[in-house]
């Protein structure tokens, strides 16, 4: 009787250890999600902080382009603003009005010489490819994490304490898939 009680009381104690264990990677996955994502924010906010002084370079010598000015102001407004699944269809889209404001500046070659849209030019496609490993980072760390919430027995735990998957960060257009071509 007594190695019985013996053997049920280390069961019990091996079911909740594994129970911790896996809420514990479960915890610590979870949270290299959010600091992948607040990467993403860094480089982010570094982009907004870079987009007025290029649409100021360009109004320089495209003050004909407001049309063109406006949305670029608006689409990093509501990236600005947006979270959650949101904020990546806001990302792209503000990535999007960018491609056409550095279109524009195509036609201007005064404007392809200048040294100060030169260095902020160079300073956003730095800051571009930064997001982009940023995102690859988010990407590979969902994945794990999301693995872990799906899979046997982790699914069962993941399920009892509401470890719910998240979302890839993805572009949403074919044609964003495609290699932007930018000549200055």
């Amino acid at each position: 009787m007594t190695s019985l009680l013996v053997l049920l009381i280390a069961g019990i104690v091996i079911f909740v250890a594994l129970i911790i264990g896996v809420y514990n990677t479960l915890i610590h996955k979870r949270m290299s999600v959010k600091e992948a994502w607040a990467d993403i924010d860094v480089q982010l906010k570094r982009r907004y902080d870079l987009i007025p002084n290029i649409v100021e370079s360009v109004k320089g010598y495209a003050s004909h382009e407001k049309e063109l000015f406006e949305k670029v102001t608006l689409a990093r407004s509501q990236a600005m603003q947006a979270t959650g699944k949101e904020k990546m269809l806001a990302e792209n889209t503000l990535t999007e009005t960018i491609k056409s404001l550095f279109a524009v500046a195509e036609n201007y070659p005064q404007l392809k010489a200048n040294e100060n849209f030169l260095g902020l030019q160079q300073e956003l496609s730095d800051t571009e490819n930064k997001i982009e490993s940023s995102r690859r980072f988010y990407n590979g760390t969902v994945k794990e994490y999301n693995i872990s919430v799906q899979v046997f027995p982790s699914n069962i735990i993941a399920g009892l304490f509401g470890f719910k998957p998240e979302p890839l960060f993805e572009t949403t257009k074919p044609e964003e898939r495609e290699a932007v071509k930018v000549k200055f």
